[in-house]
């Protein structure tokens, strides 16, 4: 079996393109594979941000043979009446290498069967390699030199070999050949003469060409380099995916800035080093130290001067940021809330003072919902968009709500404020962690629903390729909040009376509120199936989010095909609830008295496993009366009697759930 490599190297690729460029590659090379009937064992994408390389193994030499039955015109326009071909028959036969005795007769239509011969293997490659990796796409692809063609950066060489031989190939307006490219520092005419030794031989060259090879050996390095601090360092899965794409052969140097701007809020010392320079912060004893690492590109040892540059950026970025904190922290944090009216929330919808004032009220109510003094949930609604208007936010405008709990904590609130201003915009996505205080929680829940509320007030709504001002996070997140902290909230009161303080009155209720429970249940879906999800939606599930969730654990689990087979009964001969009381005097068998008795004895003031134990303990009775009593009873008042009887069954089931969605 054969081994194919394709490497295009270019200059520099945008570290964003190279993730989508590795699928894109994957998908494109396999569709051509699989079209073409061609077998293949895998397909390894490799990328660094001077090269993209695919590694196909397991080919055939050559795709086999493969019989077509082709259809022709009708009988009787391609043969004459003498049995002769006609000029439509002589057509087809010409144009298929075919005889007049290669042709037969079906349905009234003339057929052959035709033999396409197969290709090798090189051939294949060499005609579509080209236009399948001509149809990468990303942003801002342009032209480059006189070339018409456009992509992300100019291509600077092609390897394209088939075992040990070469498959020519041209793209865009670069020949390929057999030599790659080493490291910038190392080897630059570096010959490939077998594909199954191209790791190898770029790792002998200082190019890790495998990314997750690369990523785990950043990490290696770095906590190597913390290790000798007795530190650890931080990094995100978005940073040690840029310097994995910005890095051939990744080698950490550590440097070390003034310790005067640990003063500063952690979080924009964090921020300066991994989100806008690459560094990994680094932490000892739980506390940020003025150290950090740089993982560079680099193959030699002399660093004095990378580590130089790197610190006289650092310190320009935190010199900034310490005069926007001392400037902002002049006054206190409750100041800048005034300017908030200058800040626009969303057209039509306000400002952000406008927002922050709705906040209060709506936090105030959640909280009086829930038995809690309110005056530490309205002074964090109060402050927690005080930040936006702050020189800080500005620049580091991710970091809102960190920066305001920071000066929150200088403007002496207490801290129950402090934790809410920073965790009402939990959580960050949808992985991360949710609030912890009860006022970060609440404040938050109010934030979003009054976000998502304004949205679809505003005719905004998300489509497929849109999701204004992030509502399906804002959603989830309300969602995921209510969950791990256990809350009962109605958030269905809330979507109404968040509506009712916008500006713009819009009656959107019912779609927000379907709009939070699709939310919900493809949230959910992961850990429960979409029939138990749905047969316990059949009471409004914002209204108690813990309590569906009960029910739906209970559904999820359940094993009852008696219980199942007399609710969707009841279900089938209910049309709709009967409006009608129960008259015992119209009870005609004893199976009636029985059946209504059981019923009325059944508590809903109890856990939902019990409640499920109750239904199921019915069940006998249920069969009984379904065996014994024909509810369609001649005499009209039996009849209904018997009605209002299963509607107050089907009551009683449809308090756990739909069982007709199970």
């Amino acid at each position: 079996m054969s081994i194919y490599l394709l490497e295009v190297g270019t200059e520099e690729l945008p570290y964003k393109f190279i993730p989508q460029a590795i699928e894109q590659l994957n998908t494109g090379f396999t569709n051509f594979l699989n079209d073409n009937k061609v077998k293949f064992s895998d397909i390894k994408v490799y990328a660094t941000p001077r090269r993209l390389a695919v590694l196909i193994y397991g080919l055939e030499s050559q795709t086999a043979d493969e019989e077509k039955i082709v259809k022709g015109p009708i009988k009787n326009v391609a043969f004459d009446d003498n049995g002769n071909l006609t000029k439509a028959g002589e057509g087809f036969a010409r144009k298929n290498n075919l005889t007049k005795d290669d042709l037969y007769v079906e349905d009234n239509y003339v057929y052959a069967k035709i033999v396409v011969k197969g290709k090798p293997i090189a051939q294949l490659l060499q005609e579509n390699v080209p236009s399948i990796f001509m149809k990468l796409q990303g942003s801002h692809f342009m032209r480059w030199g006189y070339n018409d063609e456009k992509f992300s950066r100019p291509i600077k060489w092609i390897v394209s070999v088939l075992d040990k031989e070469e498959v020519k190939i041209k793209i865009i307006d670069k020949e390929s050949s057999i030599y790659t490219r080493g490291h910038r520092f190392a080897q630059q005419k570096v010959i490939i003469g077998d594909p199954k030794d191209y790791v190898e031989t770029m790792r002998n060259a200082c190019v890790i060409v495998d990314q997750e090879e690369r990523k785990q050996l950043i990490v290696k390095k770095a906590k190597e380099e913390a290790a000798k601090l007795g530190a650890t360092p931080y990094y995100t899965d978005d940073l040690l995916e840029e310097v994995t794409f910005i890095t051939e052969y990744p080698v950490p140097a550590i440097c070390e800035f003034d310790p005067v701007f640990l003063s500063i809020p952690e979080e924009v010392t964090v921020t300066v080093m991994a989100v806008h320079q690459r560094y990994f912060a680094l932490y000892k004893d739980g506390k940020l130290i003025n150290k950090f690492i740089t993982m560079t590109n680099y193959i030699g040892t002399e660093f004095e001067n990378i580590k130089a540059g790197n610190v006289r950026v650092i310190k320009a970025r935190l010199d900034d940021a310490v005069f926007f904190f001392n400037e902002d922290t002049k006054k206190p944090l409750a100041d800048y809330v005034e300017a908030l009216k200058g800040v626009t929330f969303q057209k039509g919808m306000g400002s952000m003072y406008d927002k922050t004032q709705r906040l209060i009220k709506l936090s105030k109510d959640i909280s009086n919902d829930l038995n809690i003094n309110s005056t530490d949930t309205e002074r964090t609604a109060l402050l927690c968009k005080a930040d936006l208007t702050t020189n800080l936010v500005f620049e580091f405008t991710e970091l809102q709500g960190f920066i305001g709990a920071d000066y929150a904590r200088v403007s002496k609130e207490n801290d129950k404020v402090v934790q809410g201003i920073k965790e009402h915009y939990f959580p960050l996505n949808a992985e991360s962690e949710t609030a912890k205080g009860i006022e970060g929680q609440i404040v938050g829940i109010a934030d979003k629903i009054d976000t998502v509320c304004a949205v679809f007030a505003a005719g905004k709504k998300p489509t497929g390729s849109s999701d204004p001002l992030g509502v399906r996070r804002a959603a989830l997140g309300v969602i995921r909040t209510i969950l791990d902290s256990n809350l009962k909230i109605d958030i269905d009161k809330y979507i109404k009376e968040a509506l009712k303080l916008l500006p713009v009155q819009r009656d959107c209720a019912d779609e927000v509120n379907e709009f939070f429970i699709q939310r919900m249940i493809i949230f959910l879906n992961d850990k429960y199936s979409k029939n138990a999800l749905e047969a316990c939606a059949v009471k409004n599930p914002l209204c108690d989010i813990a309590d569906y969730v009960k029910r739906v654990d209970i559904i999820q689990n359940l094993n009852s095909p008696v219980l199942l087979e007399n609710a969707n009964r009841v279900t089938k001969i209910l049309k709709e609830y009967s409006q009608d009381s129960i008259n015992e005097n119209y009870f005609k068998e004893e199976i009636e008295k029985t059946l209504f008795n059981s019923i009325m004895n059944i508590k809903e003031n109890t856990d939902y496993k019990t409640y499920l134990s109750q239904l199921e303990n019915l069940n006998p009775v249920v069969t009984k009366f379904f065996d014994d009593v024909l509810v369609m009873d001649k005499d009209e008042n039996v009849k209904k009697n018997r009605l209002a009887l299963l509607t107050l069954l089907r009551k009683k089931y449809e308090f756990l759930a739909d069982f007709s969605k199970v």
